[in-house]
């Protein structure tokens, strides 16, 4: 496995500085922020290392991607944006789909052939009624990833929060038994999954077994740590805003077992790209914390992953 970060966090460094930042801290790879270019809609997101329009464009600037990446000694593992493509607005779902083309396009390129992103929901309407939406916009989605030798790894995060989210999440990979659906539907070698144990944490899901059930759909992985708060999930509920009871950490700092978690992907024989996404609010304020919270997850995770 190669150990790696998702390059979200550092929002205030370019490429090349985040390339830079990488190889400097020995990482082996990067799944790189790709979203639409000065469109940041929420926390870590908006983020646009690689401009994927331009890649598809500017042959000179899609080379001087892959020169700097050669340079860096640093693999790109993915292309990553992560929008809600099933919105129930019109327009903004359009947008998002149209950019996800345009990322899977530019990942294949750039050699990449890895883009790592979600389902999306709307957030109003049952699961039911959301497989249906997925029917009408997912297909032509795969086909660009199938005809691109592209592959899609959706991650499992619910992307429900708080009141914005309310109260159904903005997407619905976010159990085995969606899973399970959705690949029914969307019936692709090319579609799979970025594997992120933190949100199975506070659904109450065991985050082991389906490491075993869908080895085969493992693309991508994630290494981020979550804490659940008893005291305020007594208090709350499950059925509470997320958020009132559980708060993203770096690995190590919150619930996951993470030896547990590794010896299972090497039980499965998963050898690919494992990346840090850091979420932690501790972590915060300024550009040296923001290094420093990789510094310290990646010497946490070296114990497993070297």
């Amino acid at each position: 496995m190669k150990l790696g970060f998702v390059s979200a966090i550092l929002d205030q460094w370019n490429y090349e500085e985040m390339m830079d930042v990488a190889h400097e801290m020995g990482f082996q790879c990067v799944e790189v922020a790709c979203w639409p270019q000065g469109k940041a809609e929420r926390r870590y997101a908006g983020v646009s290392h690689i401009d994927a329009e331009r890649v598809l464009e500017d042959d000179e600037y899609a080379q001087h991607i892959l020169d700097y990446a050669k340079k860096s000694g640093v693999e790109i593992s993915s292309l990553a944006f992560y929008p809600n493509t099933l919105d129930a607005d019109p327009e903004k779902r359009q947008a998002n789909v149209d950019h996800l083309i345009a990322l899977i396009k530019a990942s294949a390129k750039l050699g990449v052939g890895m883009v790592t992103t979600f389902i999306g929901r709307d957030q109003t309407k049952t699961v039911e009624e959301n497989l249906e939406i997925v029917k009408e916009v997912w297909p032509p989605i795969i086909r660009c990833a199938e005809e691109n030798n592209v592959k899609i790894g959706i991650e499992n995060c619910p992307m429900l929060f708080g009141t914005d989210q309310w109260p159904g999440g903005q997407n619905l990979f976010t159990t085995p038994a969606n899973w399970r659906k959705i690949f029914e539907i969307l019936d692709s070698d090319n579609l799979g999954i970025n594997y992120d144990p933190s949100h199975f944490v506070w659904q109450m899901i065991d985050y082991i077994k389906p490491i075993y059930e869908f080895k085969d759909k493992i693309f991508h992985v994630h290494y981020k740590d979550i804490k659940v708060y008893k005291d305020r999930l007594n208090n709350v509920g499950i059925m509470g805003y997320p958020l009132d009871f559980m708060s993203p950490k770096l690995p190590g700092l919150g619930d996951v077992d993470w030896g547990k978690y590794v010896s299972a992907l090497t039980d499965i024989g998963y050898d690919g790209c494992t990346c840090i996404e850091i979420e932690d609010k501790a972590f915060e304020g300024s550009k040296e914390k923001v290094l420093d919270s990789l510094r310290l997850s990646k010497r946490y995770m070296e114990q497993f992953v070297i």
